[in-house]
């Protein structure tokens, strides 16, 4: 079988402590930039080797354009985001992906918080969209990455919003780093049972470069992203 793939990732730097972005993740819904976010409920929680571990459920609904109503009709989707807490190395790691129009589009994304040496939280978010419809998967992704990248743009405003309504004062780093930075490839058409990944250093203008490095991408994310959803997944 054949998936068309793309990769995405951004950086985002808040002007707050670890601890209280944390504190703030469990409490980000509502607010006024992620509207399309309608319901969330957390189904597990328990501590295992000193560490954190959450499975949550929710239900976002976001338009679709014109040309994307024949294959997806504009009712909620299910997303299971399943959480890491680390309090000692003090990294805060989530992976969501859809349950449902997984082959018209799957998204799989993961954001690893971490504390910086200035006292701010990186955040780092990569995702993998993949689309298994024949003839508009490239159409298909292109929406899927911008559409990250408008959300993610919301998630951060509307994160801002929360951390400054529970933390007033507590503004770190100077509050003046940069809001994102964004870099994104796409992997074409690869074989999923892919398995060797070549590398390779110097111009990073060359084609042949920068498709390796979308190979890498793809390959990461379909090789791990099981391993990292046994990972995240709350025993029974």
């Amino acid at each position: 079988m054949v998936v068309a793939a793309s990769t995405c990732r951004t950086e985002t730097v808040f002007d707050y402590s670890w601890m209280n972005v944390v504190v703030a993740y469990w409490n980000r819904y509502p607010n006024p930039s992620s509207t399309h976010v309608l319901t969330e409920d957390t189904i597990q929680r328990e501590v295992r080797d000193g560490k954190l571990f959450s499975r949550r459920l929710l239900s976002k609904t976001n338009p679709v354009p014109k040309w994307g109503a024949r294959f997806y009709n504009n009712v909620p989707v299910k997303i299971v985001e399943d959480s890491v807490l680390d309090p000692v190395k003090k990294t805060f790691t989530t992976f969501t992906r859809n349950l449902g129009m997984t082959k018209i589009m799957k998204v799989d994304e993961i954001v690893v918080y971490s504390e910086q040496k200035d006292g701010s939280t990186l955040a780092v978010r990569r995702a993998y969209i993949s689309s298994q419809v024949f003839g508009f998967s490239r159409a298909i992704r292109a929406f899927g990455i911008e559409r990250f990248k408008a959300n993610g743009n919301k998630a951060s405003n509307g994160f801002n919003y929360v951390l400054r309504r529970m933390f007033p004062d507590s503004l770190v780093g100077g509050g003046h780093h940069q809001h994102a930075v964004t870099t994104t490839s796409s992997a074409g058409e690869l074989p999923v049972t892919t398995t060797t990944v070549s590398t390779s250093t110097g111009n990073h203008n060359n084609p042949g470069t920068l498709k390796s490095a979308a190979k890498v991408g793809y390959e990461f994310f379909k090789s791990h992203a099981s391993k990292i959803a046994q990972l995240f997944s709350v025993k029974n």
